[in-house]
């Protein structure tokens, strides 16, 4: 049975292939989660990426500010997804959605070549390939820094942030993640106290342009495309500003479990310091932005519970956040005293 919604996702998509002069094109759907992303062919087999945002996550200024950061980091010498203008030369159009008269916002990008990170079949399978992976990740992540750190912004620009109240505050940008319902009574204690260390903490963590920036904010697995030996970041529907902490405890975030850890955490470090400073103070809170970027997991899941995606990782994500909440108090003991 086809989602209702998605079904009207699609109709949009359709509607929206005329602002850049391509109809008849066929579209396969990516994937459907936060926004409904799809492979455009074009009647000629030319490929693009069509994305339809879902309405209330970001408005205009902020999607037009994210299509600028994209082009910006593109003349800096960063591989992007490659923004394409329509014929009237915007970075993206407006369809209104019949059936709820919402308005929704679409872009089209470049077709990128290669296989996400986070495919299930698997890119990288030896130790030397994992670390030569995470040390580009770092040169990247580097680089994207020392771009958005020296950058004049645009006038009207505007993203979110991940700082302390977008982390840790009374309403943090994906939500409570402490009040989560499928959170056992230990858990939600647990949560509770490693939320105010957290916080306590981040109060004491500076913001200047050495550690704190515009981030892609989502260097996960499945955001990391691969074609031979190139390597590019896509997605950055969730980039605004940060402190580089984050952007590094995101890339390893999932990549804890895995036999090569290790090896790779310690090839990301090496690969961003080939391109920028990061100084052992910085470093040393990485415990402590490992469990920030496991709260907002449980936020994120707490306003979708009703969707197949947060019931099938609610689990993992909820044994990963409490075990980086552990690490987080036993870390904080020994770096307060």
């Amino acid at each position: 049975m086809i989602d209702p919604r998605l079904a009207q996702l699609t109709a949009a998509a359709e509607t929206s292939m005329s602002q850049w002069d391509l109809e008849g094109s066929t579209l396969d759907l990516i994937k459907f989660r936060e926004n409904a992303v799809y492979k455009l062919t074009s009647p000629d087999g030319e490929h693009f990426v069509l994305r339809i945002h879902r309405p209330g996550y970001h408005d205009f200024a902020a999607l037009l500010s994210e299509l600028q950061w994209m082009s910006a980091l593109s003349d800096f010498g960063i591989e992007t997804p490659t923004v394409i203008e329509t014929k009237a030369g915007e970075l993206m159009t407006k369809v209104i959605i019949p059936e709820t008269g919402e308005d929704v916002y679409v872009d089209l990008f470049g077709w990128v070549n290669g296989t996400s990170l986070g495919a299930d079949e698997g890119v990288v399978v030896t130790a030397e390939e994992n670390r030569s992976m995470y040390y580009t990740i770092g040169e990247i992540a580097a680089q994207l820094h020392n771009q958005s750190s020296s950058w004049t912004l645009p006038e009207g620009f505007k993203r979110h942030a991940w700082d302390l109240e977008g982390l840790v505050g009374e309403q943090p940008f994906w939500g409570r993640f402490w009040e989560l319902e499928l959170l056992t009574p230990e858990q939600q204690v647990l949560l509770v106290e490693a939320r105010a260390k957290a916080a306590e903490i981040l109060q004491s963590v500076p913001k200047n342009s050495d550690n704190y920036s515009l981030i892609h904010a989502d260097f996960d697995p499945h955001n990391i495309m691969i074609e031979g030996d190139k390597i590019r970041p896509i997605d950055f529907d969730d980039a605004g500003f940060g402190w580089h902490m984050f952007e590094i405890a995101t890339a390893l975030y999932f990549m804890q479990t895995e036999p090569h850890y290790d090896l790779i955490k310690e090839a990301i470090i090496e690969g961003y310091r080939s391109k920028r400073d990061l100084s052992d103070d910085q470093l040393e809170l990485l415990d402590l932005f490992l469990a920030l970027r496991g709260f907002t997991y449980l936020g994120w899941i707490r306003s979708r519970q009703e969707t197949e995606t947060a019931k099938e990782l609610s689990g993992d994500l909820i044994e990963r956040a409490v075990r980086q909440s552990h690490r987080l108090l036993k870390w904080a003991k020994h770096y307060q005293n």
